[in-house]
């Protein structure tokens, strides 16, 4: 039987509406009754995951929220801080003037907002994913003088290749660089994805990664697919993710979450593994 599930937020566990809807959830409710622990794993903040973590009970049923892409890792029981990477302080200003020389917006956050220097409709999508609200400063660089475990870069993607050139040649060593969308650059730490986060958790739960089901459809999801025992895919994912899953299921739309669970860890053949 799988132990664990890893879902992916955004087009995966959410529909179009940024909704989990109630299939879903009573299906996750009928997984974690039979012991399974559910580990929600976004690049979302910590913020933006508390959220569909409450609506999954997961304070009193439990399960782990894997934040900024498994830059921190939360324990929802006990809350206690499994995992915290944060950006290397030396890198942030070559981080803002990649953003700059691409005409694209870098972005980070505090505990409840989303931080800014200009809104545009690419850090509006980023509002709508992570439900919070947004705080302009004048400076990046100089209001950001704590320990933050993301950036964003926002923009159009062809935009967004000149910044992620620049970062890779200089910070390869220090940073991970990689695309949630086409119009999201993520910027973090360097070891930090989904597949570590998750091996960390595993690590924490005490099971292998043959034990664990994971369900994505962006490309910030293919490590953890890669990671997981048995790797779905939803039908909405991109190419990359329908080629290397294992099963794909139905859409986000189309509660493709709860046909997995259904198909993988409710049966009866699973039931007693």
């Amino acid at each position: 039987m799988y132990k664990a599930l890893a879902l992916d937020l955004d087009g995966t566990l959410t529909n179009s509406r940024k909704e989990i809807t109630e299939k879903t959830r009573e299906t996750l409710f009928s997984a974690m009754d039979r012991g399974v622990k559910v580990i929600l794993a976004s690049g979302r903040p910590l913020m933006g995951i508390t959220y569909p973590a409450h609506m999954l009970e997961m304070e009193r049923r439990g399960g782990i929220i894997m934040a900024f892409n498994g830059g921190v890792i939360v324990d929802c029981i006990s809350g206690n801080v499994l995992r915290r990477v944060t950006v290397p302080p030396e890198c942030i200003p070559d981080i803002y003037a990649a953003a700059q020389a691409a005409a694209c917006i870098p972005i980070t956050y505090t505990e409840d907002e989303i931080v800014t220097e200009t809104i545009d409709e690419y850090v509006l999508k980023e509002k709508i994913c992570v439900n919070a609200d947004i705080m302009t400063v004048e400076s990046m660089l100089d209001f950001v003088d704590y320990p933050t475990p993301k950036f964003l870069i926002v923009g159009p993607h062809e935009k967004l290749i000149v910044a992620e050139k620049m970062l890779k040649d200089k910070h390869s060593d220090k940073l991970n660089i990689f695309y949630s969308e086409s119009y999201f650059l993520e910027v973090c730490p360097k070891g930090v994805s989904k597949d570590t986060g998750l091996a960390a958790v595993c690590e924490h739960l005490g099971l292998s990664s043959a034990e664990l089901m994971a369900c994505g459809d962006g490309m910030n999801d293919m490590p953890m697919l890669g990671f997981a025992g048995l790797s779905v895919a939803m039908a909405n994912s991109c190419k990359a993710v329908l080629d290397m899953a294992d099963y794909v299921t139905l859409s986000n739309d189309d509660d493709g979450v709860a046909d997995a669970v259904e198909k993988f860890i409710l049966t009866d053949e699973n039931k007693n593994r």
